[in-house]
């Protein structure tokens, strides 16, 4: 969706709704559709999804928010550790260890704040939790 401002400038709106999915995959799915319609892949990774944002440029609203903090919170980033830890390689196991490990004592970041943070990162995006 895009928008015009008073000076004519547009800028590109695009709204993930949380109310569409409530795990990680289900996420892929959202955001595949929303940045990669006229594509042959589908973000399956939160490398992906880190990927596609550097080819958009303006706003993300994040609709029922709340819901997908939730969704995406302790208990699924903990699943989501503990099943790399089990296949093992390509993944650095150690790394991920000390990731659960940090998420256990309360310190590590949930799978809703990694994409925060990913989306965040990307100076060229404002991001409206919503």
């Amino acid at each position: 969706m895009e928008w015009n401002t008073s000076n004519n400038n547009k800028k590109k709106v695009t709204v993930i709704n949380g109310s569409h999915f409530s795990n990680l995959e289900g996420f892929y799915e959202e955001v595949s559709q929303l940045f990669m319609k006229d594509e042959d892949w589908k973000v399956g990774t939160l490398d992906g999804f880190n990927d596609i944002l550097y080819g958009f440029q303006g706003e993300i609203i994040w609709k029922n928010s709340q819901k997908s903090s939730e969704d995406l919170g302790f208990d699924v980033t903990k699943e989501f550790y503990q099943n790399k830890i089990r296949q093992g390689k390509p993944f650095n196991t150690e790394l991920i260890q000390q990731k659960l490990d940090e998420l256990i004592d309360g310190n590590g970041q949930t799978l809703f704040e990694i994409l925060l943070e990913i989306i965040e990162s990307h100076k060229n995006i404002h991001l409206i939790l919503d």
